[in-house]
């Protein structure tokens, strides 16, 4: 088994454990207070699942931005970036422009790294650390950890579940068998709405990285502006969360797959996901622990 499957497996033991560190933790965006949440990669799809469901629960505007296209210039109370390194060029430039302006902070997963001090405050969540080059379980805890906040604040929106009870979604989801119809096909396209939209980026984007697969994510309700014009037999819309109306006739009317799991916490979906990339990379002959063309995290140096 690679690493990056061992790591995928302990995500529901993770995620509890994100829970009761989030009911301790001082430091929280509080309901009211105007944030916006930042990263790269990975940690950006968090970030825009984070934010959209933070607003969603009433609890105050969040906007989500990758690190390197923040707007600096714009007021909020606080900003909470997420990394999982803690040495990622973008991130680190991004809170020494904010140090002394705006409260701000990170998530990470390494104390022994730069973050801990470009930050005001500092949440590690050094348990969810990982070996793989490819993220899985940081991302997902980190996410884990910022919904327990939500939860410790006010009510969540309709539909939405706890933690608590999406680790137990996740703990089927390590382990039942995935769609044949997802592992056999050509292609694949993510798609979501609110909060679940930043986990099809995240599900797209993990799937490239691991198994250099033809993936593309989208809003649920935008895949018939445009992107239905690539589906058809041998083609999978994955849907996370409640599948809109209409949409799976529309997917089969001409000719392709869709895959959706409505009765799972979306961020357990993403599980199966994760899950699949390892097995194209596999079946391809790739190792998903170390993928072509990755680092760790991505540290620029000046020209």
């Amino acid at each position: 088994m690679s690493r990056t499957a061992t790591e995928i497996a302990t995500q529901p033991t993770c995620w509890r454990r994100a829970a009761e560190a989030a009911a301790a933790f001082d430091g929280l965006p509080q309901p009211g207070e105007r944030v916006a949440v930042t990263g790269c990669g990975t940690s950006w799809f968090m970030a825009m699942a984070y934010a959209a469901l933070r607003e969603a629960s009433g609890q105050g505007e969040t906007d989500a931005f990758a690190s390197s296209e923040f707007p600096v210039g714009r007021s909020y109370d606080r900003v909470v970036a997420i990394t999982r390194s803690g040495t990622t060029t973008e991130v680190l430039e991004l809170l020494g422009a904010l140090r002394g302006k705006i409260a701000t902070l990170a998530l990470t997963a390494d104390p022994k790294t730069p973050v801990m001090d470009a930050a005001d405050t500092v949440a590690v969540l050094d348990w969810a650390d990982e070996e793989s080059v490819v993220q899985t379980r940081f991302a997902t805890t980190a996410l884990a950890f910022l919904r327990a906040g939500l939860e410790v604040s006010g009510p969540l929106p309709a539909g939405v579940k706890t933690v608590a009870e999406a680790a137990v979604d996740a703990e089927l989801a390590v382990t039942e068998p995935l769609p044949e119809a997802a592992v056999s096909a050509e292609q694949w396209t993510f798609l979501g709405r609110g909060w679940t939209y930043g986990l099809a980026q995240e599900a797209g984007l993990k799937m490239r990285e691991a198994a250099g697969a033809w993936t593309e994510s989208y809003p649920s309700m935008e895949y018939r502006h445009g992107p239905i014009a690539i589906t058809g037999p041998g083609r999978v819309a994955w849907v996370f969360g409640t599948l809109p109306e209409g949409l799976a006739g529309d997917v089969a009317r001409v000719g392709g797959t869709v895959v959706n799991r409505a009765s799972a916490d979306p961020m357990a979906d993403l599980i199966r996901a994760q899950r699949l990339a390892v097995v194209l990379a596999e079946a391809k002959g790739y190792d998903p622990d170390r993928p072509r063309n990755l680092s760790r995290s991505v540290i620029l140096t000046e020209a």
